[in-house]
């Protein structure tokens, strides 16, 4: 089925934003702790965990630390949510869409 001329180059262009993106998005790096500096944890774009860093200190206790790994890596999952989403309104609001759309 053949679009019309203008619905195909809005697809286009839609494809290239994705792809654009996409390639933002990886470029996401953050950085998020728990336990006031305890564990640190570091995130791409994808979610995944490029590092962990434990203070000694908090190492004896299994179960705060436990915790304190979940927190820190569920803030810094939060934070690439917020990125991308700052991202993909930038890249969408280039488009003229309207508001609350995306």
């Amino acid at each position: 089925m053949k679009m019309p001329g203008n619905m195909q180059q809005m697809m286009k262009q839609a494809q290239q934003m994705q792809e654009r993106l996409q390639q933002e998005v990886a470029l996401i790096r953050v950085e998020a702790s728990a336990g006031g500096g305890m564990v640190t944890v570091k995130m791409d774009g994808q979610k995944h965990v490029l590092g962990v860093t434990i203070d000694p200190e908090v190492a004896g206790d299994v179960e705060m630390l436990q915790d304190m790994v979940m927190a820190a890596v569920n803030e810094a999952a939060k934070k690439v949510d917020d990125e991308a989403r700052q991202k993909m309104g930038g890249l969408l609001g280039g488009m003229g869409l309207p508001p609350g759309l995306f």
